[in-house]
């Protein structure tokens, strides 16, 4: 490997985490938020579902003025918007101005969320693009171990405040690696002119294609699923089953383990068997693992080592499946990569922002609302999987020009 692919793997990789580490690690706080504020765990659990719909819709407008402009200048603006509302989180007297600060935050994280792919695929494609989104998954995927446990190294002596302050100081540091490590990868050559018309006809074009938003929306059910995961697992781990926020953390991290360690196969497993079958055999497993999870706890079982070892199961499925499939939906559209990689992140984000209100909606304290919506969400992405990879060969691995 060289050390030019680590060191955008790397870069990119922490780019991409900005936007998670803001959510993970303000998990373990939701419920001091929710006393210290006085809000309902309903209107707690808002400021998690405004992150992620201020999070998808943005990035629909992030794609395509660095399609025009290049990479690195929305990432700059992103980053630094970021900043204001990290700090304004940090200072909020009430879960109102709570909700509107992350909202804040969110416009900022959507730079950090769609540009990273949009670089992947000005590299890469094929094969050689799984490859370096699984790397840049690897250093992704240590925000969901690391960042809990940081959280509640935090809350414990310092309270909910200072997991803001964290994240400021994590946007700053990406500002730096921004300008000293990551090139311009959108020479000015291949720059979209920017237009309505160019926008609308490119983001007509992906709309009008069943392949893309198949594609898309398979890796959008899996992170649907994950999302609800996100919405509800503190308040059942620590409220229901009586963990502390470190060991609620630890449990957390669990999950990523199992992500991280199987997205680490995905290009191996795609150049062997190719990318779609290995997108579809991943997402029948996710889906067995997920639905067995359900009619478990529908018979009754009230077990912490049996829902995390499902959901573990599940997870690492998800692991081949999320990374694999965006690479695919990128793979034919490297002239308006910018616009692709926004427009798949938007529609994955407002899918998961609505199974985070749904989830927060029917919430009853247990286990069982998130599992049957973590199951209905593995059999969609299952079936989506087997309509849309049915009669589409993988493309073949080549360098982008």
């Amino acid at each position: 490997m060289s050390s030019s692919y680590a060191k955008n793997a790397i870069v990119l990789g922490l780019l991409s985490a900005v936007g998670p580490f803001a959510i993970d690690m303000y998990l373990p706080a939701l419920p001091a938020i929710a006393a210290d504020l006085n809000a309902s765990t309903a209107s707690t659990q808002m400021t998690l579902m405004a992150f992620f719909l201020t999070l998808g819709v943005c990035q629909i407008l992030y794609g395509p003025i660095s399609d025009t402009v290049g990479r690195k200048p929305p990432l700059y603006f992103g980053l630094g918007l970021f900043i204001v509302g990290s700090i304004g989180c940090a200072m909020a007297s009430n879960i109102h101005w709570l909700i509107m600060l992350r909202i804040v935050q969110g416009v900022g994280a959507a730079a950090v969320m769609v540009i990273p792919r949009a670089i992947i695929r000005d590299l890469h494609t094929g094969i050689e693009a799984t490859r370096l989104m699984s790397l840049v998954m690897l250093v992704f995927s240590v925000s969901p171990i690391l960042a809990p446990l940081t959280g509640s190294a935090l809350i414990v002596p310092f309270g909910w405040r200072a997991v803001f302050l964290a994240v400021t100081v994590a946007a700053v540091l990406a500002i730096a690696l921004v300008a000293v490590f990551l090139p311009e990868t959108r020479l000015p050559e291949d720059r979209v002119k920017a237009s309505a018309a160019n926008i609308l006809g490119g983001f007509g074009q992906l709309l009008r294609n069943p392949r893309f938003l198949g594609l898309v929306f398979i890796g959008g059910f899996g992170m649907a699923s994950f999302f609800a995961f996100l919405a509800s697992s503190s308040f059942i781990y620590i409220n229901h089953f009586g963990l502390t926020p470190t060991q609620y953390s630890l449990a957390f991290s669990v999950n990523a383990v199992g992500f991280i360690g199987a997205s680490q196969f995905a290009a191996a497993l795609g150049a062997r068997f190719g990318m779609a079958r290995m997108v579809k055999v991943a997402a029948a497993l996710y889906a067995l693992f997920a639905v067995t999870l359900f009619l478990v706890t529908s018979a009754g079982a009230n077990s912490l080592p049996v829902l995390m070892v499902l959901l573990l199961m599940s997870f690492a499925c998800l692991g081949l499946v999320i990374p694999s499939s965006m690479v695919l939906a990128l793979d034919d559209h490297g002239p308006i990569a910018g616009m692709a990689s926004s427009l798949a992140g938007t529609l994955q984000m407002l899918s998961g922002g609505v199974v985070v209100a749904v989830a927060s909606f029917f919430f009853d304290g247990t286990a069982y609302p998130m599992v049957t919506i973590i199951a209905l969400c593995a059999c969609c992405a299952l079936g989506l999987s087997l309509v849309t990879l049915r009669r589409h060969p993988d493309p073949a691995p080549q360098l982008a020009e």
